[in-house]
């Protein structure tokens, strides 16, 4: 069991209680370091960003009041909301910035959105609440790049004497309770939190691992609220008179990931053979059934590029066959795609076709099922040939993809592939504030990632949660996000 700050014990059973129902667990506590979906859905519940996205992606106030680039986007300068406190009672102040953003900077951390962060030169704090970010070069996107779990703020007395690992002190809605590996979680309400809630005394997360349970447990009220990630449940409630289902476009994306490091993926002929032998709708039709689009690299709606612009979208097996020619691997090879076995639950299937698909060009896929916790830990480790995998979408194409494909990106290797051109077009598009141009450098980029076929990219679908009638007040978000339980009120008749 692992404890956060010193908390009274949650009341139960007194009726306002939300009981929330998930299938894949927290793999552990670091909110600078997690990377599974599962993970950030609670920590964004105990600590807050700076800013964040509202429903409509854009970026809005949260520990920061107000903020402001200089006519240069050189400096980057935030007013802080003042008397926030911690959940052990101490003040947020500007050092807790500084010492949260130069612990992300520090490449002995391993945080997952370092590489977004790198223009960042230095910072100073002028005073308690102001927080000055003086840049390397203009960054456009970093605004969007801190309204992220993986940019929270933390106590710069646990980073400095603790360990963010274990100590969960937030500024968030809720506190942590108590957390029992793969059965529950519970959350008492802050009630102290600066914003306005929350409205009910606790949050119990309990695992369940078979999503058709957790369908069960809502029609049978056991639970009051629950995340959804198989389409192949959650469309059993589109008609459902009793139970509600959430339904929000998704900006993250499903995608077959190939480590062209190894070879004989380091042959661009061989990725993009697999590029032009896979059918991304007939995967989209399998294994969500339907419930999406064959996407693109950046999913942000305001950088989509039409389909029929990249490279060998609709599948093309003789030409995949000609390619395999021209790679010298006409007899084909064997090929093991690593899947997780919660996140996402199409995963499996996605594989399957995949795996069907391929074998017209005489490649023999073995499709590994792993536990999410092995997975995560493999998937950084970049230790696989190819992975389905549910990466998280942005708003802005440069931190959605700097930490993979830039010469500086932290998740560089679990990329598997690099390039000049990549690493060129992402930096321009840091610095360029035009939006027209800023449209045309990443319509090239994607173009180029396409072609180049380090990964496969397949499709978008949709952020699904369902909950009882008498639960007001939920936000669903594009990104997934579940911060608005904070807002949530239980209304029984």
């Amino acid at each position: 069991m692992v404890l956060g700050a010193a908390l009274p014990a949650m009341a139960q059973g007194d009726g306002n209680v939300l009981i929330v129902a998930r299938a894949a667990d927290t793999t552990g506590l670091d909110p600078h370091t997690q990377t599974a979906f599962a993970s950030l859905r609670l920590l964004e519940l105990i600590y807050e960003p700076l800013v964040m996205l509202d429903a409509d992606l854009n970026v809005v106030p949260a520990l920061a009041e107000s903020w402001d680039f200089s006519d240069d986007a050189t400096q980057l300068t935030f007013n802080l909301r003042q008397g926030v406190t911690f959940h052990d009672g101490s003040d947020f102040t500007s050092e807790d910035v500084k010492a949260s953003l130069e612990r992300i900077l520090n490449e002995e951390t391993g945080a997952a959105t370092r590489a977004n962060l790198l223009s960042i030169a230095s910072i100073d704090t002028p005073d308690d609440y102001t927080v000055v970010l003086n840049l390397s070069e203009p960054d456009v996107p970093l605004l969007a790049a801190l309204a992220t779990t993986n940019a929270v703020i933390l106590s710069s007395d646990v980073i400095a004497n603790g360990d963010p690992a274990t100590e969960t002190i937030g500024t968030g809605p809720f506190m942590l309770d108590s957390w029992v590996p793969e059965e529950t979680t519970t959350l008492t309400a802050n009630p102290n939190w600066w914003g306005d809630g929350p409205y009910v005394d606790g949050i119990e997360m309990r695992v369940i691992p078979d999503e058709a349970s957790i369908l069960a447990a809502l029609r049978a009220g056991t639970v009051d609220f629950a995340l959804l990630n198989d389409p192949l449940v959650a469309t059993l409630l589109i008609d459902d008179p009793d139970v509600v289902l959430n339904r929000a476009p998704s900006i993250a994306y499903h995608v077959l990931q190939l480590n062209a490091a190894n070879p004989p993926l380091d042959k661009l002929e061989v990725r993009q053979a697999i590029s032009c032998a896979i059918d991304r709708q007939e995967v989209l039709d399998t294994a969500a059934l339907g419930e999406g689009s064959v996407t693109g690299p950046v999913t942000s709606p305001a950088y989509e590029v039409p389909l029929d612009e990249f490279f060998c979208y609709e599948r093309d097996v003789e030409k995949a066959k000609e390619l395999m020619i021209a790679a010298g691997m006409e007899d084909g090879f064997s090929l093991t795609i690593m899947a997780a076995s919660a996140e996402p639950p199409t995963a499996m299937a996605e594989a399957q076709t995949i795996q069907s698909q391929l074998a017209d060009i005489n490649i023999d896929v073995e499709i590994e099922p792993l536990e999410l916790s092995v997975y995560v830990d493999r998937w950084l480790a970049a230790d696989f040939d190819a992975a389905v995998a549910l990466n998280g979408g942005r708003p802005d194409p440069y931190t959605m993809y700097a930490r993979y494909f830039t010469a500086n990106g932290n998740l560089a290797t679990v990329a598997g592939y690099g390039d000049e051109t990549l690493d060129q077009l992402m930096q321009e598009g840091r610095a360029e504030t035009d939006p027209a141009a800023r449209l045309d450098i990443f319509t090239q980029f994607q173009k180029h990632l396409v072609e180049m076929a380090p990964w496969i990219w397949l499709y978008t679908d949709y952020e699904y949660t369902a909950q009882q009638p008498y639960v007001q007040g939920f936000v669903p978000m594009p990104t997934d996000s579940i911060y608005s339980l904070a807002q949530v009120s239980i209304e029984r008749e």
